[in-house]
């Protein structure tokens, strides 16, 4: 007859149904493992890892909270699709802006999610994704995407067109799945982020052609007789972004201060359509000091802009925007694109970007002698060295000056030389 065992000698359950297990590894590391809701309304068994039991138990119980919000929680053995669906409307979206999301959302789905999306999360290697780019950068995006189907011309009828995508796409797409992994391992989904043992080739930055002086001064005589001679104005001689401009309100100028805050911008998002946003970043928030021209075409555009109201009677949209449709309405920003083209075309200058007239107001600032440090915060940039291009005459400058200490009857100053510490 076998003995019951004493009730102080049973196994007593530390955690209830549903919190999951908590135990040892032989290597050391604590264990945790539980069942939450997995992306596709179904649930899994996750683990998770820690070098102390109450470290592994903290993030169970983390996930498992997430989880019983109804929050499905990405597991190591989902597959890579399963997990960047997953990151981008679970994480990605509260952090970045919408239409950076958009651009995340078409990067997963056009060549993430064809190329690595079957592959588990868990066994993804360094030669998977190396592999992927490699092919990508080699592969007909007309081909992959069928985008001739419809048309039954070019790859539809084996004409292959080698629509390739360039080097920055892919380093783009390959900055997209770094993002994604990177989150996964602070997650403790993964151990490490094999997409960033994988590098590719830096790509060639393109080269700006900003606006000579003269180009500048031929550029505002055509703009003086526009509609928007305003903005043009403040777009070369401050180097205003093009949806701080349109975003610009006229409580946001002090026109007899000539001052003027810069903490917003319009943008065409996906859901809101023309929004007014905040700045890209915190360095974009910033006051700068109008020049004179400025104010004056702003006073001119004051008095237009009354004049269109007066006339537009009771169909004016009143929103205090500075820079308006005829009936008072924000400016669609590819609208602007094409007036600007227009202009360019009625000024006989050759075409560039609008965003290269900030590159423009650099450049032609840094020529002056202006200190960089003053053109950077007159832009809102971190850094500067995005849009400052230095001419050859002002690389020759460099070059003869240093050519002229160098020589044999240079100067030699007794003070030892400062240490200069090049970017």
């Amino acid at each position: 007859m076998t003995t019951p065992r004493p009730a102080s000698s049973r196994r007593t359950r530390s955690r209830a149904n549903g919190d999951g297990t908590v135990y040892q590894r032989k290597d050391g590391r604590w264990e945790a493992a539980g069942y939450v809701l997995a992306p596709g309304n179904t649930r899994k068994r996750i683990r998770v890892y820690g070098t102390t039991r109450k470290d592994a138990l903290a993030k169970l119980t983390e996930k498992i909270a997430t989880s019983n919000l109804g929050l499905p929680v990405a597991a190591a053995d989902s597959t890579v699709s399963t997990y960047l669906t997953y990151w981008l409307n679970g994480v990605a979206i509260h952090q970045i802006r919408e239409n950076t999301h958009t651009r995340y959302a078409a990067c997963v789905r056009l060549h993430l999610n064809p190329g690595l999306g079957a592959k588990k999360l868990a066994r993804l290697t360094a030669r998977d994704v190396r592999t992927f780019l490699d092919h990508l950068r080699l592969t007909c995006q007309c081909c992959a995407q069928g985008r001739d189907t419809d048309r039954r011309s070019c790859c539809a009828i084996g004409q292959c067109c080698n629509k390739r995508l360039s080097p920055l796409t892919v380093t783009y797409v390959h900055s997209v799945l770094k993002s994604a992994l990177e989150h996964a391992v602070r997650e403790d989904d993964l151990p490490r982020n094999v997409a960033r043992n994988v590098k590719t080739p830096a790509p060639r930055p393109r080269r700006f052609k900003p606006f000579t002086a003269n180009e500048a001064r031929q550029f505002l005589h055509a703009a003086s007789s526009d509609r928007l001679h305003a903005l043009y104005e403040l777009a070369l001689r401050t180097g205003l972004r093009k949806g701080e401009l349109l975003g610009l309100h006229w409580d946001d100028l002090d026109l007899n201060t000539g001052t003027a805050a810069i903490h917003r911008s319009l943008q065409r998002t996906r859901t809101g359509g023309l929004t007014v946003l905040h700045t890209k970043t915190r360095a974009s928030e910033r006051r700068i000091v109008l020049p004179t021209e400025c104010v004056n075409s702003l006073k001119t555009h004051w008095e237009q802009q009354e004049e269109a109201r007066r006339v537009a009677g009771t169909g004016w949209s009143n929103n205090g925007l500075v820079f308006t449709t005829l009936t008072g309405g924000p400016l669609e920003p590819a609208n602007l694109t094409h007036s600007f083209s227009r202009l360019l075309n009625r000024a006989g200058l050759r075409r560039i970007r609008f965003h290269d007239l900030r590159h423009s107001t650099a450049t032609l600032l840094l020529e002056q002698g202006v200190d960089i440090v003053v053109i950077k915060e007159l832009l809102g940039h971190a850094h500067i060295g995005v849009y400052a291009h230095v001419r050859l005459r002002l690389q020759r400058q460099a070059i003869n000056t240093l050519g002229n200490v160098l020589s044999p009857t240079g100067n030699d100053p007794d003070d030892p030389p400062v240490i200069a510490v090049v970017r």
